[in-house]
């Protein structure tokens, strides 16, 4: 295996939260307000099979260099808890010096004491879930905290001096109109996190927010106002300092979630706990969504069957994936890696793009692109800010038809 296909970043899925969001499709176990990890028999044992897939998967020899948890709500986790996973990873693979560790938490899941633990033990970027500084919003959402819990996290944050923290927000929710959500960016700004995370709703189906609402009639934003949520928050935030760099997140300059960008750039990773997702060996793999089968999957060896995925797979993910990063995708590195031909039958999908502006191409030489020309075989394509951005899943679905129809 070359040095580049070692995985050197990992994702870990804590499926544990309070109550499940009104939105929320994701592989989680609602264990209720009076629980915690140092008291759930559940999570205890749910522990005890994650440290074992982490044991059984073999050490390709270099450290990790970022490690992400998610979920869920890891925040629930004890900080001893905590220290068993991480120790667990140390000892199996060992961590670089500069190691990124991010940690999903949830306002009102943490105090003082228990984030100072999490620094101790090597944590080094929060990303706190915030979506709505609006009471009645969250509370629209079933979200378990409130503003004030809200502003409590954020001291805490401030009291123990994190530079490297995110704020996850919602928008286009339930009866938010735009000057709503303009405040909600506003106060943002002005607490001043390094990173921020902005999601527009999706109406995901066996959640009850499907059950309720339907895309684009009221009381969710008609699809214009959606748009202009997305222009707002890019004019804003880029006024404010924040590099627009990924579809969905803004950083300060040094700040971009350095763990995100492995799978945006393609790259392998592994994946740790229910339902989590890993890409080694050309291979991409899920793991089993409910506690049991997870288990079960385990006891039996984890054994992984999926198939590798072909040159023409691995290059359609890689332009879904590429296309989301603000620099987009090298044209040389593209045609280094899956040949000339597979690219230019994108050039009559991309050419209409390009002309209304929502494709852009940035030449060594700074020619423009001319219709019945071939793709420049140097330079970056990608797309703009904010309308490519906005159109992306239009963009990203004619690439996809032009690609297949010709496989």
């Amino acid at each position: 295996m070359s040095q580049k296909n070692i995985p050197r970043s990992a994702y870990l899925h804590i499926p544990f939260c309070r109550r499940r969001c009104h939105y929320c499709d994701f592989a989680i176990l609602a264990i209720g307000d009076r629980r915690w990890g140092d008291d759930s028999p559940k999570i205890h044992e749910y522990l005890h099979y994650l440290i074992t897939e982490i044991e059984q998967t073999p050490d390709r020899g270099y450290p990790l260099e970022t490690v992400f948890f998610g979920g869920g709500t890891p925040s629930l986790l004890s900080v001893a808890q905590l220290e068993n996973i991480l120790t667990a990873i140390d000892r199996q693979f060992g961590l670089s010096r500069d190691c990124e560790i991010s940690m999903e938490m949830d306002p009102g899941t943490f105090d003082l004491a228990k984030l100072q633990g999490f620094l101790t033990l090597g944590v080094n970027r929060i990303s706190l879930g915030v979506q709505s500084f609006d009471d009645r919003l969250l509370q629209l959402c079933g979200r378990s905290h409130d503003r004030q819990d809200v502003e409590q996290a954020i001291s805490f944050l401030q009291q123990t001096n994190v530079d490297n923290f995110s704020l996850d927000l919602i928008s286009g929710l339930p009866e938010q109109t735009e000057e709503q959500w303009q405040t909600t960016l506003e106060t943002a700004i002005a607490i001043g996190p390094s990173h921020l995370s902005i999601y527009d709703l999706i109406i995901e189906p066996s959640t009850v927010f499907e059950g309720r609402y339907q895309p684009g009639i009221s009381p969710l934003p008609s699809d214009d106002s959606a748009a202009q949520f997305y222009q707002l928050t890019s004019q804003l935030l880029r006024q404010s300092g924040y590099d627009h760099y990924e579809i969905s997140n803004y950083a300060r300059s040094g700040y971009q979630c350095r763990h995100n960008r492995v799978y945006w750039q393609n790259q392998p990773y592994y994946g740790w706990g229910m339902a989590a997702a890993s890409y080694l060996n050309g291979i991409r793999f899920t793991r089993p969504r409910t506690p049991s089968a997870y288990y079960q999957w385990l006891q039996a060896g984890g054994a992984i069957d999926t198939p590798p995925t072909s040159s023409t797979e691995q290059f359609l993910e890689t332009l879904m994936l590429g296309m989301r990063l603000a620099e987009g995708l090298s044209l040389e590195t593209l045609t280094h890696h899956f040949g000339r031909p597979l690219l230019d039958r994108l050039g009559s999908c991309w050419y209409p793009y390009y002309q209304q502006g929502w494709i852009a191409i940035n030449t060594p030489n700074g020619q423009p692109w001319h219709s019945g020309e071939p793709l420049p075989s140097e330079g970056q394509i990608y797309l703009s800010d904010p309308e490519g951005f906005l159109f992306s899943n239009t963009i990203l679905a004619q690439m996809f038809s032009a690609i297949e129809a010709e496989s």
